[in-house]
């Protein structure tokens, strides 16, 4: 139980159903879906929509999508990867001869075909109960009447802002200017879009005038997209991968996404007795670190494409982990892993959503770095991702650069289980940093028996890029501890990552959290 004398929030509590994402607006609009009917897939797409009004600089229609949907109590777990592909044209010699070593974050050439409104519109009629006209009302209502802006994405859209180019400009300032906290932003111009997607479905979208706008506004400036690449967008259904912590199982994507980083991670520090450590002790901070850095280098040498992946299964392997946590020294901190040479980013947004039926959906959209590519299609102000900076221009990687290829991608939800039932769905925003935020999630939940909210709320720790970003709520002597280990500790500039999650009790009363980082909430009926 939390201190009530300090400045908090407790977990949210409800019967019939619930969401949690990082904006009111969107878990309220949500929420009303599940209220007049529609189930969990028809509150997600709704509230995850929404969010592209809400919180541009971290996402949009012209991103990409991932989900899991738990589909209710003794029925199958459906993965649905909505990420784009590089463009049929594509071409890695190109731009190695044009002097990059890697893909240039702010061009066309970052710019991969976006997936999410195929994913979308495919998971409505797969398994929605509502029609996208119902589902996508709510944005297309807050995009013509504009959101006040909240006080996180005023802090945001002041920091990603200068990437924005041209015309994006245009459609994403006000007045020239990052909009403050309680301003209003309208995107009329993607209701239009919203419109054409609400009664055409995907082709409103992927062909016409939507899809032509996008390409002529790409292709003037330098890239090699067509409207058959658009056209040609298609989401895939695949399976989970699974690993076991603590007495429940963690079901994540399988590549392109770096779900396995978060199982080979988990399962490294299952070799050590984390229960026995204090939380926010140096110990664990230090473990977990040096796990990080060892499950991130398999990363960065395996994930790759679905075709393409290599080695998934020895990642998984517990011989793996075993090997890996032998590497550990306690005492000290081992030489960061190889340096990624694709691009690492902190923005995305995720929500999850659990109706009556006790379906639940975990759900992450994202349009890479903040505001993307930069760049927005010229007519209707689409914000095109730059997740083709997620691929590498090493020559023969698993993940080079490649047409018809999608990159490796850092957005994972996620769904723990026990005994094969819902135990709890949730999501780690934060880039580069969620797999680390999933098995620290996992292991607040079950080596320290922390509530939901809790676990979200508390302190957290991250080596990246030769650092160990440390975040204020530590103890002073921790940090030393881990300077004297031979960590180079750094207090970042900005929260690591933000989370969500909803689980279910023994009870079968629905436990909702949402991270203070953010400015969402969980709400239920």
């Amino acid at each position: 139980m939390r201190d009530f004398h300090r400045p908090g929030r407790s977990a949210t509590f409800a019967e019939n159903g619930m969401v949690a994402t990082s904006h009111p607006l969107a878990a309220q609009a949500s929420l009303d879906i599940l209220k007049s009917g529609g189930n969990a897939v028809d509150a997600a797409i709704a509230g995850a929509v929404l969010l592209g009004i809400c919180e541009p600089q971290m996402t949009g229609i012209g991103g990409d999508m991932f989900a899991l949907i738990h589909q209710g109590p003794g029925k199958e777990i459906v993965a649905l990867n909505g990420s784009g592909a590089a463009p049929a044209a594509s071409d890695a010699d190109r731009l190695r001869q044009d002097g990059h070593s890697t893909v240039p974050l702010h061009s066309a050439h970052a710019v991969t075909l976006p997936g999410a409104i195929d994913a979308f519109c495919t998971l409505s009629q797969d398994h929605g109960h509502l029609g996208l006209d119902t589902v996508l009302a709510p944005a297309i209502h807050y995009a013509r009447a504009g959101v006040p802006v909240a006080p996180r994405v005023a802090f945001d859209w002041e920091d990603c802002g200068p990437v924005l180019q041209g015309k994006a400009k245009d459609f994403y300032l006000l007045n020239g200017k990052a909009p403050q906290a309680g301003a209003m932003f309208a995107s009329p111009a993607q209701a239009d879009v919203l419109e054409k997607i609400a009664t055409q479905g995907r082709d409103g979208f992927y062909t016409g005038p939507v899809a032509e706008d996008m390409v002529a506004t790409l292709r003037s400036q330098g890239g090699v997209h067509t409207l058959d690449d658009f056209a040609d967008v298609a989401c895939t259904y695949t399976t989970p991968i699974a690993g076991t912590y603590g007495g429940r199982t963690l079901v994540e994507h399988p590549p392109n996404g770096q779900g396995a980083t978060a199982l080979l991670m988990l399962n490294i520090l299952s070799k050590f007795d984390i229960a026995a450590m204090d939380p926010w002790g140096a110990d664990r901070a230090h473990i977990e670190a040096e796990a990080a850095k060892l499950a991130y280098d398999a990363r960065d040498r395996f994930l790759a494409d679905p075709d393409h992946t290599t080695r998934l299964d020895h990642m998984l392997d517990d011989s793996t982990a075993t090997a890996l946590a032998a590497l550990i020294d306690p005492t000290a901190a081992m030489a960061s892993a190889r340096q990624r040479s694709e691009a690492v980013h902190k923005d995305t947004v995720y929500i999850t959503v659990v109706d009556k039926n006790r379906m639940a959906v975990s759900l992450i959209y994202s349009i890479f770095h903040g505001f993307g590519s930069g760049i927005a299609s010229e007519k209707y102000g689409i914000l095109l991702q730059n997740r083709g900076a997620g691929f590498t221009l090493e020559p023969g990687h698993p993940n080079e650069l490649a047409p018809g290829k999608r990159p490796m991608h850092t957005i994972i939800p996620a769904l723990l289980t026990n005994a094969g039932q819902l135990d709890t769905a949730f999501g780690v925003m934060g880039g580069a940093y969620q797999p680390n935020g999933h098995a620290r999630f996992v292991s607040n939940l079950r080596d320290f028996g922390m509530d939901p909210q809790a676990a979200n709320d508390a302190p957290r720790s991250f080596a990246d890029g030769g650092h160990l970003k440390v975040e204020r709520g530590y103890d002073p002597a921790v940090l030393q501890d881990l300077q004297d280990r031979g960590h180079a500790v750094e207090i970042p500039r900005t929260p690591i990552g933000g989370a969500q999650s909803i689980g279910v009790l023994d009870s079968g009363v629905l436990v909702g959290s949402s991270d203070p980082r953010k400015d969402g909430c969980a709400l239920g009926y």
